[in-house]
């Protein structure tokens, strides 16, 4: 059984079709990506994957259940997490305080245990920390557990978003443009931290723009356009699509798809050995 069940979503805002008949499945620990070009409809996708926007048609199951209409909370508690676009980082609390604050659903809460700071209470709150501590050293972030969040750089801030959506313990983690404005190397350290999640087993649908990103770590990928699917197919098969190639990649974006497929081949048959 899939661990996300898409079948024809179908959005509208007033008489505008921004997507309709989308439908796929995403496996456990699978990398999903998710691309096409501004306007196609990926990040309202999104929206409807976590229960900010309820879909006008269509049906979400996670894991068993049903979340179509449902609230945002029961798409969070049932293993759902995102990151977004544009940083949503506090920055008047610390790098660390940013990530214990994912743990609010894996946390006990009571108000006179709270107020009355009952050990019970203090072991929760320590377990929390170390908890935090080591999903920020799990993305690369252990230098920072002591800094405050706004001197952090801001491949690093990307980072920490991730570090607090993985607070939430979630069995599959949406990222939106986790790569957008990083360079080189900040972007490889996004592929690694992706790698890695896959490879414990959290599935990872990814928005992204950068298809050197998309086609080196992705098991399949999904190609909107105009609110439809466009292809879906594994790296390869997408990069060669004459519709994809046309309407989105062009020919120079196919040849940098074409080299990272063929980069990811190369990776997985030296693992392979």
């Amino acid at each position: 059984m899939s661990l996300l069940s898409v079948r024809d979503l179908a959005k509208r805002f007033g008489g505008v079709r921004v997507l309709e008949r989308i439908g796929f499945d995403v496996e456990p620990g699978q990398i999903y990506s998710i691309i096409g070009p501004n306007g196609a409809g990926k990040t309202t996708l999104l929206n409807m994957l976590t229960g900010i926007y309820r879909p006008d048609a269509g049906s979400i199951r996670f894991n068993g259940t049903d979340l179509t209409g449902k609230p945002v909370h029961r798409f969070a508690a049932t293993g759902l997490a995102r990151t977004f676009q544009n940083l949503q980082i506090f920055f008047n609390m610390s790098a660390l305080d940013n990530v214990m604050t994912g743990r609010h659903l894996r946390q006990r809460c009571a108000l006179l245990p709270s107020l009355f700071r009952t050990p019970a209470m203090a072991r929760d709150e320590a377990r929390c920390r170390e908890d935090s501590i080591a999903l920020m050293e799990r993305v690369g972030l252990g230098a920072y557990v002591d800094s405050a969040s706004d001197t952090l750089p801001y491949g690093a801030l990307k980072r920490l978003e991730i570090a607090r959506a993985l607070a939430t313990e979630p069995k599959l983690l949406l990222l939106d443009e986790p790569a957008a404005g990083l360079n080189h190397t900040e972007a490889r350290e996004i592929d690694g931290v992706v790698r890695r999640l896959a490879a414990e087993g959290t599935a990872v649908v990814l928005v992204e723009h950068n298809m050197h990103l998309v086609m080196e770590v992705s098991d399949r990928v999904l190609v909107l356009d105009h609110g439809e699917v466009l292809a879906e197919g594994t790296p390869a098969e997408v990069s060669r699509d004459a519709r994809v190639i046309e309407a989105y990649l062009g020919a120079e974006g196919a040849a940098v798809a074409g080299g990272a497929t063929d980069v990811a081949g190369t990776h997985a048959t030296q693992a392979a050995r």
